[in-house]
């Protein structure tokens, strides 16, 4: 029995773009020998297991990617909506290395092979915070030795996201991803935080203190804002590091309107533990 519950399903396309692009650099996936990708709970429709598996190939045309939902009904659509692609009928290319099955935290894949990486996104949102921790055990027990786990949220347009990447052989980190036209301040990414989190964007907690700093080094660099709202985020970014945090990443990625920290950071008091 494929463990955990049916959420809401709601998807949307394009919506994965910017953990997608963050997954397309990272070292779980550009250093696995035949790169395998899960999509964890793809919800409503297939189309970010298709949209996962075109912009990877760009990087690696070895990828191959497998979609999972709890819900059977779902799975079929997203079986009959592969077939459309098979036969040349939707924008996608035929040859899609995509597969769909039914499963949930457990992780299953066609031929039993560990995952490299496991993307859930907007999955455990409607979960509680006390399941956090089993449901990343789960996911992380199934990856590759170098594998990692990218768990997190974003909203209906893919415009704010974030993410804890939880690698198997390496340091946890925490990522938001913001467009940054039109930005107030950087903060918005509260409402979309991972579960682990979003409960603890309050005083005391370390995330409550990232955020409060950025939004800080946002407003301090206001005047940058005639240059646009990329050498204002980088300009900030730059004053985080300049306060002392630790940021991973170079300017490529601010650019983008990313950041990226230790999980240790931003780890909430007394929550979630990593496996």
């Amino acid at each position: 029995m494929p463990i955990g519950e049916i959420t809401r399903g709601t998807t949307n396309t394009n919506r994965l773009r910017r953990v997608d692009r963050f997954i397309a650099r990272h070292r779980s996936f550009t250093r696995a020998a035949a790169p395998l990708v899960v999509d964890l709970g793809f919800g409503a429709s297939g189309v970010t297991a298709f949209e996962l598996a075109a912009r990877l190939r760009r990087a690696r045309a070895d990828v191959r990617v497998h979609g999972l939902e709890i819900d059977p009904a779902r799975v079929a659509t997203a079986r009959a909506q592969l077939a459309e692609v098979r036969s040349g009928g939707t924008s996608f290319p035929s040859d899609l290395a995509v597969t769909i099955g039914l499963g949930g935290f457990e992780t299953p894949t066609p031929d039993g092979s560990p995952p490299d990486v496991i993307r859930a996104f907007n999955v455990l949102r409607q979960y509680d915070e006390a399941d956090v921790t089993d449901a990343w055990r789960r996911m992380s027990a199934r990856l590759s030795p170098a594998g990692a786990l990218m768990e997190g949220t974003c909203d209906e347009l893919g415009r704010i996201a974030s993410w804890v990447t939880i690698p198997r052989d390496g340091h946890a980190t925490f990522s938001l991803s913001l467009r940054l036209t039109g930005l107030e301040r950087p903060s918005i990414v509260a409402e979309r935080l991972p579960k682990a989190l979003i409960h603890r964007n309050v005083p005391g907690e370390p995330v409550h203190a990232l955020l409060e700093e950025l939004d800080r080094q946002w407003l301090r660099n206001a005047p940058l804002g005639t240059y646009g709202p990329v050498q204002r985020f980088v300009a900030a970014i730059d004053g985080l590091r300049s306060s002392g945090r630790t940021v991973i990443g170079g300017r490529d990625r601010w650019r983008l309107g990313e950041l990226t920290v230790p999980w240790a950071d931003v780890a909430p008091v007394d929550g979630a533990r990593l496996p």
